[in-house]
């Protein structure tokens, strides 16, 4: 099994909302079925493994989000879900500054300031592989402290990763290198100052994040 650092290449990294029927439920939300939506963190977001999460001074509430991240292998626009096809996996966090979210919420604006800001997208070293050899992984979990704090099977998923990739592809062009933040499962909540956090795909990946 080969593990590799090239999200140091990604392109682009988008966000998949509401993924996981639980989380959309835990957050007040419709788990039904809908159009998937998603978001884009800048690359300055990318927090390699082994780096230290540096908790925003403009924000007083931020939240863990466990994610299984993708690496996309295909290229072009309007690609049908047969067509998806990914070259490596990982396991990250989607890091939200909630606060700022509700605020933005609030006042009908985008909320890209609170899940965009520098380092939000710690992520692990990938493996590389298809979708066949992600197929034979299933479960994430985050600990804070030790504790377990989320944890969930990626195949719960509302959306699958094939049909994400083709749904992203309706809107902009993908291209090899692409990061997917898949969704969340069910947990989210917050972190301080001085936290460790380990989160893991089976025993094929793990990130260790300590907030500063």
């Amino acid at each position: 099994m080969q593990h590799t650092n090239m999200a140091t290449a990604a392109n682009k990294i988008i966000c998949i909302g509401r993924n996981y029927a639980e989380h959309a439920t835990e957050m007040g939300h419709d788990p039904a079925r809908s159009q998937p939506f998603f978001f884009f963190k800048p690359a300055s977001a990318l927090l390699l493994s082994g780096g230290d999460f540096i908790y925003p001074d403009f924000s007083r509430e931020v939240h863990h989000e466990l994610e299984l991240v993708v690496r996309v292998a295909v290229c072009g626009r309007h690609l049908q879900p047969k067509q998806a096809e990914i070259s490596g996996y990982a396991i990250g966090l989607d890091m939200t500054c909630r606060d700022l979210q509700r605020q933005a919420k609030q006042q009908g604006r985008p909320w890209e300031l609170a899940k965009g800001f520098d380092g939000s997208a710690p992520c692990s070293d990938f493996v590389t592989g298809a979708l066949a050899d992600l197929e034979k992984t299933s479960t994430l979990s985050l600990t804070r402290n030790g504790s377990l704090v989320q944890t969930g099977e990626w195949r719960d998923m509302i959306w699958s990763i094939p049909e994400l990739i083709a749904q992203v592809s309706r809107y902009i062009a993908l291209t090899p290198g692409d990061l997917i933040f898949t969704g969340t499962p069910a947990g989210v909540g917050p972190v301080e100052r001085g936290d460790t956090l380990v989160a893991t795909l089976d025993d094929v990946c793990e990130l260790k994040v300590k907030v500063v």
